[in-house]
C-alpha cells in the first residue's frame, strides 16, 4: 500500500494506520461473537461493552511498533491480553511477517509456536543484553535512570518494540527497560514473560496492574523485564525509581 494510503491520521509523535484501526476491528468481531460478555479495550477505540464492569476483558494492541510498521521493519507485532478481575491470565506476542506466536497462560509455560520455552540464566548485569526500543523515548529523570542501567549492561541494543520481549521469554536476551508504556502495550506480556520463568515489574519492583473501565485513562508505566530475578534486581537497584 502506497504511504499516502497507509495513514488515517498522524497525531503527535504516534501515527496510527488504517491497518491498525482494521485489525482491531476484525478482532472484535471475533472476540464479540465467541464470547458476548466479555470487555474490550483496545488502542484505537478503547471500551467496548455495554455495561461499566465485566468480569473478563480483552485487552488489545493491534500493531505494537506502528513506526517499525509503516517503515517496513518487520518486528512489529499484535499484542492480545485477557483480563480475569484486572489480572492477565493470557497474554499473546504475534509476529505475523515471520510467523511466531508466543502464548502465555496463567499457571502454565510459555509456548512459541506450540513449543515450551524459557528465560536463561543471566546472575550479573554486567553480562545482561538489554534491549529497549529506542533511547530517544526517555526524558528527565528516567532518561537519567536508563542511562545507569545502560551504562552497566554487557551490550545495549535497540529497536523491536514488543519482540524484544518475546526474544526475552525465548532466552536469547536477559533484559528490556522501557519507559511510558500504556497498558495493552504491557499486559499480554506479564503471562508470557512469568510463563517463560521471568519477572516483569514496573521501576519500583512492584506489581503492573491496570483496572479497565470505560472512565480508565490508559496511563503510562515504565517497565523493567528480566529473564532472571537477580539480573532484574540489579536493574531495580540501577535505575533507582521513587
Amino acid at each position: 500500500m502506497p504511504p499516502d494510503k497507509l495513514f488515517a491520521n498522524i497525531s503527535g509523535t504516534s501515527p496510527v494506520t488504517i491497518a491498525d484501526q482494521s485489525a482491531e476491528e476484525f478482532m472484535v468481531s471475533i472476540i464479540s461473537e465467541n464470547f458476548p460478555s466479555h470487555a474490550i479495550y483496545g488502542e484505537e477505540y478503547g471500551w467496548r461493552c455495554k455495561e461499566k464492569s465485566a468480569e473478563y476483558v480483552w485487552v488489545l494492541d493491534p500493531i505494537d511498533g506502528t513506526k517499525s510498521f509503516i517503515t517496513g521493519k518487520p518486528l512489529f507485532g499484535t499484542l492480545i491480553a485477557l483480563l480475569q478481575n484486572g489480572r492477565p491470565i493470557l497474554g499473546i506476542i504475534d509476529q505475523p511477517v515471520l510467523r511466531e506466536r508466543w502464548i502465555g497462560v496463567a499457571g502454565k509455560r510459555t509456548t512459541l509456536n506450540g513449543q515450551e520455552v524459557s528465560t536463561r540464566i543471566c546472575t550479573n548485569l554486567s553480562q545482561a543484553y538489554l534491549y529497549t526500543t529506542s533511547p530517544h523515548l526517555f526524558s528527565g529523570d528516567a532518561e537519567e535512570a536508563f542511562f545507569r542501567v545502560r551504562s552497566k549492561v554487557k551490550t545495549p541494543l535497540y529497536g523491536c518494540d514488543c519482540y524484544a520481549y518475546a526474544l526475552l521469554a525465548s532466552g536469547f536476551v536477559d533484559l528490556v527497560v522501557e519507559s511510558g508504556l500504556k497498558p495493552y502495550d504491557f499486559l499480554a506480556l506479564i503471562p508470557v514473560i512469568e510463563g517463560a520463568g521471568g519477572v516483569i515489574t514496573d521501576w519500583k519492583g512492584l506489581q503492573l496492574t491496570w483496572e479497565a473501565s470505560p472512565l480508565s485513562p490508559a496511563k503510562s508505566f515504565n517497565v523493567v523485564a528480566a529473564g532472571d530475578k537477580q539480573v532484574h534486581q540489579q536493574a531495580l537497584d540501577s535505575l533507582q525509581w521513587k
